[in-house]
Parts: structure tokens; sequence; C-alpha cells
């Protein structure tokens, strides 16, 4: 149970962190779909361990094979399998936890579920399983992009540092320019050299990111329980590490009047608009049209290279040695993540939202 997400455009994936691959199987793709190889792995690349000196030194290609679904670069309607092998686990430095529970991780918790884990880098519940999400996010990309619909992401605070502009004031492609993926150059230099130093001190740091949907057409999302921002919520809770999701004004929305914060309806170019967009795009849990924006927080990563009080299998009071090699912020790498769960949302929605109107007729 729960490791498929999605109703009529649908992802299972599968794998665990230190098995021989993950792998993801997508539902739901409409079929004639021009499907770029290349850009798949372009996502992969930058999800993947090892691209500089503020993640995790582990080192994986993620080289996606594809198994079924195309044929002569198109889509065929039935399910894509996609493979990515394994190619850098090193087991052997989960030996010691093999009956302790570290702090924070679900180590505890997934034994208590199933009397069971499998300790090597957290199995299951390794930030590794997100490498299938974003393979299977690159193709709803590439069908969102049929509908001129673009999602772009980046970090926007980093501990204490917050980038405090608008999406509207930056040049979002400038993410990509730096390792951190924030697209304020100068608040750029100063999250990597944070991150480096907490790397440094042998321990972790949390972040945010920020997330814009532009040309989602109006109308997406459902009454009463299936409203566009829930089910983008839970795509982003589903994340590891991820503690907070908020869009449009968010909480700081609850700073303004009513007067303040109403979105007024104005006409532009023969279409309905909004005169500001605290909404996010989404009014009634339904898309009307405007930028949907939201913000996502993720806390330090659980693993910190430094001794912890913990307790093992039986009970008794262990300490707990950070080995291993890890993230010390998943902001940077959890981009791509962020935004190939908001296009596995956004496509669902839009296949919904098409059979609604062929229900109508």
């Amino acid at each position: 149970m729960g490791n498929s997400f999605g109703r009529l455009f649908r992802v299972t994936t599968f794998g665990e962190s230190h098995g021989k691959a993950l792998g993801a199987i997508v539902e739901g793709c409409p079929a004639g779909l021009t499907l770029d190889l290349e850009k798949i792995q372009a996502e992969m690349q930058r999800r993947k361990p090892g691209q500089s000196k503020i993640t995790t030194q582990r080192k994986e290609e993620d080289e996606v094979e594809l198994l079924s679904g195309v044929f002569e670069g198109k889509t065929t309607g039935t399910p894509i399998g996609l493979l990515i092998p394994n190619e850098d686990q090193k087991s052997k430095d989960y030996n010691h936890l093999a009956d302790t529970f570290r702090p924070s991780h679900a180590d505890y918790t997934y034994f208590e579920k199933y009397g069971h884990r499998d300790y090597r880098g957290g199995g299951r519940s390794s930030a590794r399983e997100t490498a299938a999400r974003v393979a299977a996010g690159a193709i709803a990309k590439q069908f969102l992009a049929t509908q001129k619909i673009r999602i772009q992401a980046y970090v926007s605070q980093v501990g204490d540092l917050i980038l405090d502009k608008s999406y509207t004031e930056l040049h979002l492609d400038a993410a990509e320019e730096n390792i951190v993926r924030c697209p304020d150059p100068q608040m750029a230099e100063q999250m990597i050299a944070l991150i480096d130093r907490v790397r440094l001190e042998r321990d972790t740091i949390g972040g945010v990111i920020t997330c814009v949907i532009k040309n989602c057409p109006p109308g997406l999302g459902e009454p009463v329980f299936d409203r566009l921002h829930a089910d983008l919520g839970k795509a982003m809770l589903s994340i590891n590490a991820v503690k907070g999701f908020e869009y449009g004004s968010g909480f700081a929305g609850v700073q303004l009047r009513g007067s303040e914060h109403n979105d007024a309806l104005v006409q532009k170019g023969g279409k309905i608009h909004t005169s500001t967009n605290h909404s996010g795009g989404i009014q009634g849990g339904i898309s009307n049209g405007e930028d949907i924006y939201f913000r996502v927080a993720f806390k330090p990563v659980a693993t910190i290279m430094q001794d912890q009080a913990s307790v093992n299998t039986q009970g008794e009071a262990v300490t707990v040695s950070g080995k291993g090699r890890h993230d010390p912020c998943v902001v940077p790498r959890a981009v791509p993540i962020v935004e190939a769960m908001a296009a596995l949302v956004i496509a669902d929605f839009l296949l919904l939202s098409k059979t609604n109107k062929l229900h109508t007729l």
C-alpha cells in the first residue's frame, strides 16, 4: 500500500536505496506523445548524488532504462516501465545499525509497522526512492509542455538565509547556474558558504523551495476533498524530509485584512484575471488561470556525522555513530523532486478535467 500516486496519470515506484535498482511504472500517459529520453536524463542529472561539494558524495549516474510503453519514440498509451540501477551502494556502512534505531529516521516506525526493516541506507524510506519520481515526473513535464504549462522551482531559503523577493522579481532560469539552485547570485553565494560550513562542522541544515506553475488553465481541481491545492500538498508532504507546505499568501496571509487579501477580478485581453494573486492561482480548490505558486519546507537531514543517543531493538540505550555519505542540506537536489511531483499532480488533474468535459457532452 501507499506506493502509487495519481488517478488517471498514475505512478507506482519500487526499489530500495541499496537494492539492485529503483523503478517506476507510469500509467495513463496519453498515446502519441513524443518522448525525449535526453530530457528525462537531464532531470535525473539535476537530482543525482555527487554533483557538487554541498551534496552527498555517493556516485550514481542514474541512467534510466526504458522498458516498455514507447515505440518509435512515441508513447503507446500502455504502461511505461522505467528502471534505474543502483551502482554505488556501500551497505557495510550500515552494518552497525542492524539492531539500532537512528534518531529522527524511519527506523523505529518501519520496525513497529513491519516487524522487519532494511537498515541499509533506510531501504524504502530512503530519499533515494525519489529518483524514480523524478524519472516519472520528467514524462509528466513533457506531456504538460504540449499544453504550454511550465513548472520551475528554486531554493528560496537555507537556514536563516531568506531570499526575500517575489518570484516575479527573479529570473528563474538563473537557478540552474549555481550549485545551490538559487536564482539570486549574491544570495546563492551566501547559501553555499553556509551549507559548506555546516558540512565541515559535521552537521546538517534545512531550507525552503519555492515552486511556480505557469500557464495552468482555469478549471483544474475537484470539489470538495480533491481540491488542487490539497493534492499538491499531499504530493509535497510525501517527499522525504518535508515538514511544511503553503500556497499563495500562506501563513503570512493571516496578517492581512480581507479588503487587502481579496484578489479583484478584472478583464485583460478578453479573459478574466485577478489584479493580485494572494490566492496562489487556486480558488475553491480549482485553478483560476493565474500562476500557481507554493513553498515547501525541508528539515535538516537526520543523519549527522556526530554521536547521538538512541536505543536498540531491545530498548537498551546505545550511542549511534554517523557514517555513510549524506547531504548536509537536501534542498539543492530536492528542486527537481518538487517539480516532478508538481508535474504529476497537474498532469493528473489535466486528464481528469478532459474526462469531466466529455461527461458533460
